[in-house]
């Protein structure tokens, strides 16, 4: 007796899966190139050529896993292309990108317009042609995170700004020409602190004393009401030296600074 023998009616599967195109990110950018384009996808590892419509990218990163590879658009005619990927496995299927005619960046308005002086807010410039910009706060760059499908609003994170605060312009750099946001951004200074008290805590007026803290930028001091004279600031705004002004002996009074981003006590001062 024979032992029949089992075939599968399922066909043999290759072993190599083509590259996957899932999407293209962003799926918009300028005629002149140059903008890092992130494609998504699966299989797409070892990619050896991206293609624009038909014109070559240049890779400048890809993921081990082969799900994504990061791109510099090549330069092309304003509209849509179709995007392809190509391994040794083979080439992928097509992804939509559209190029957009740039002319000059119009900023009309960054949202919001202060912010605190550590960095880290989440802004908007609105405008038009922003596509592939960058951007400049008080000559620091800012984190741009992309543009709308439409180049009409710029995203990004600020930059850190001067530790006093203050108001400093906005400038958006596209491959079409700069252009500065009105009104500039005005970084917020943080509150001051004061670091133990007012030293010397007596003597007379015409006194040197000295106040010792933080965020001390642009600082005068009150003894009682009256400000204390020759008020400076060092660089980091830690420190802060002056002169007694006049007052009656035997009188305590309270020692105040008092900065653009509030006041804080400083201590008493006793008139010898």
């Amino acid at each position: 007796m024979t032992t029949p023998t089992l075939q599968s009616a399922l066909p043999a599967l290759p072993l190599a899966i083509g590259p996957v195109l899932l999407g293209v990110v962003p799926a918009t950018g300028p005629t002149a190139g140059g903008n890092s384009v992130q494609l998504v996808g699966l299989g797409l590892g070892g990619a050896t050529s991206v293609l624009f419509g038909g014109t070559s990218a240049t890779i400048v990163g890809q993921d081990p896993l082969g799900l994504t590879v990061t791109v510099l658009a090549p330069a092309h005619a304003a509209g849509p292309v179709q995007v392809t990927v190509t391994n040794a496995a083979g080439t992928s299927n097509p992804a939509s990108y559209t190029y957009v005619a740039t002319g000059a960046p119009v900023a009309a308005a960054i949202s919001p317009n202060a912010g605190p002086t550590a960095g880290g807010t989440p802004f908007a410039i609105i405008g038009s042609s922003l596509h592939g910009g960058s951007v400049t706060i008080g000559g620091s760059a800012a984190t741009v995170l992309g543009t709308d499908p439409t180049g009409t609003v710029l995203f990004g994170v600020t930059p850190a700004g001067p530790p006093a605060g203050g108001n400093v312009p906005v400038v958006v750099t596209t491959p079409g020409g700069s252009a500065s946001v009105p009104g500039g951004y005005t970084y917020l200074p943080l509150p001051p602190t004061v670091t133990g008290t007012v030293t010397p805590s007596s003597g007379s007026a015409g006194a040197a004393f000295t106040i010792v803290g933080t965020n001390l930028f642009g600082a005068s001091v009150l003894f009682g009401a009256t400000p204390a004279t020759g008020v400076t600031v060092n660089v980091g705004g830690t420190t802060v030296t002056g002169t007694v002004p006049p007052g009656t002996s035997g009188t305590t009074v309270q020692v105040t600074v008092v900065t653009p981003a509030g006041s804080v006590n400083a201590g008493s001062f006793t008139y010898l």
